[in-house]
């Protein structure tokens, strides 16, 4: 039987503000998984590094972000709480939660019901359920993206300044929504790719729409856009979408550039950039690459750097000095080095007590995604100091990366052995604890599988593969 946590983690180890700066959204203020002004404890537990243990209204997958003396994170209730008894779709209910920092105590929580039509509660949607998407902050607002019930905006007392639909459409999975609003001067970027096969930007003041890119490809496209200084030398919004990754106009949403890459479908994975480079993954049976931002058309030829067949299907990786890691869904390390996309290693992860298992077993002898030392990666590593630290369904493992090996690796776990950690998309979160010191990490605990529901029949218009250039 399949298990969702019940917790959220605030640790110092994962996501998270730190003393010296605040996370503002997914993946943080520069949406690289990297937070390089603190350190954080190897260990802990409900008696080592933990500071408070709060519970939550009901489930999420979404990572919190942090802000000064406050910390906000999603959850939702009312349905899709447990598999048995999914209750009523019409009573589903998305929650914003701003905690304080120091103690765990909720300041406010600001409740959006579900607008109709929904996904129902069944199939992959109930690996990450209805609160997947992480919010982001100017300093002054909070913006929350709650799927097919829109984006929101909310002052920092938890009124909600406005709300503003993106489609209520589902792609041909219907997995649910996952990717996260960023911000680009005075716009709120969101992919709708789910909702509507769009792109959209809204002002962030008064939520009035300011562009939308609609093309058929970014159907299966759960990633969060990233805003790149090309070496044109002008900002871009790149994203990484099945089989191709595209180059907009943040300020008109129009294509600048496209590249054919090699991930496949589902594309989930985010990009990560340095020096106008986006380096980025993705597809079950994709692959990964590296590819020069800049240009006009299709630039395949000319700004694709290397190619590789190392992939991962949900998290996206991190890069410091020169290297690329993350860890798959299949409990799979892996190290890349940026400048050709030679591989460094790839290695299985085992949970403690469990035989190490290679990474490639022969054909015919190859456990399944349940047999895989009891591992599974969702959620995006990060790093923080020296160290990179990754949550996964099944435990919290460290990774000491030093010298680019899994030299120092270990895994802890997190409230025992009942417990599971991930980020996206599983879903759940029944407890905000800040271990260790706030960084924001989310756990869960195991729960049954539930029948299935009525599905959301959708109806698309032909579309355009691509946005269109301008």
């Amino acid at each position: 039987m399949r298990g969702r946590l019940s917790g959220l983690v605030l640790s110092l180890a994962l996501c998270g503000s730190l003393a010296a700066g605040d996370w503002t959204g997914f993946r943080g203020p520069h949406a690289s998984g990297i937070a390089d002004d603190a350190d954080t404890p190897l260990t802990w537990s409900n008696t080592e590094n933990l500071l408070w243990k709060l519970p939550l209204p009901g489930p999420g997958s979404s990572s919190p972000i942090v802000l000064k003396d406050r910390v906000y994170v999603h959850a939702y209730s009312g349905y899709g709480e447990t598999r048995e008894n999914p209750g009523r779709l019409e009573d589903l209910k998305r929650h914003l939660l701003c905690v304080d920092r120091a103690n765990g105590s909720v300041l406010w929580t600001a409740t959006v019901p579900a607008e109709m039509p929904e996904d129902a509660y069944n199939g992959f949607i109930t690996e990450h359920g209805y609160a997947s998407s992480t919010p982001v902050t100017d300093g002054e607002r909070i913006y929350a993206f709650f799927g097919k019930s829109g984006l929101c905006a909310f002052d920092l007392d938890g009124n909600k300044l406005w709300q503003k639909s993106v489609g209520k459409e589902s792609s041909s999975r219907r997995w649910g929504s996952a990717a996260s609003p960023i911000l680009y001067g005075n716009l709120v970027i969101v992919n709708a790719g789910e909702e509507s096969q769009s792109l959209r930007a809204f002002d962030k003041i008064t939520g009035e729409e300011k562009w939308k890119a609609e093309a058929a490809t970014l159907e299966l496209a759960y990633g969060t856009p990233i805003i790149v200084l090309s070496q044109d030398g002008k900002p871009e919004l790149v994203i990484s979408v099945p089989n191709e990754v595209w180059g907009l106009n943040p300020e008109t949403g129009k294509l600048l550039w496209f590249a054919e890459t090699t991930t496949g479908s589902p594309c989930s994975p985010s990009l990560v950039q340095h020096d106008g480079i986006v380096y980025g993954m993705g597809g079950r049976n994709g692959g990964s690459f590296a590819i020069r931002t800049g240009g006009s058309g299709d630039v395949t030829k000319t700004h694709v750097l290397w190619t590789t067949r190392e992939t991962s299907y949900s998290t996206s990786p991190v890069l410091t000095e020169g290297h690329l890691y993350w860890v798959d869904d299949r409990a799979q390390a892996f190290c890349l080095k940026t400048d050709d996309g030679s591989l460094v290693y790839r290695e299985r992860i085992t949970a403690p007590g469990r035989p190490a298992q290679p990474a490639n077993p022969p054909a015919g002898n190859r456990p399944g995604r349940s047999q895989q030392g009891g591992l599974g990666y969702y959620a995006s590593p990060t790093k923080v100091g020296d160290k990179l630290y990754a949550v996964s369904r099944r435990g919290g493992h460290l990774r000491d990366r030093r010298r680019s090996d899994l030299q120092g690796a270990g895994t802890q776990p997190v409230r025992g052995g009942r417990h599971r950690f991930q980020r996206l998309p599983r879903r759940e979160q029944r407890t905000l604890v800040p271990a260790l010191e706030q960084i924001p990490v989310r756990g869960r605990k195991i729960e049954p599988l539930r029948g299935r529901a009525d599905r959301v029949s959708i109806s698309r218009a032909a579309m355009r593969s691509r946005p269109p250039p301008g």
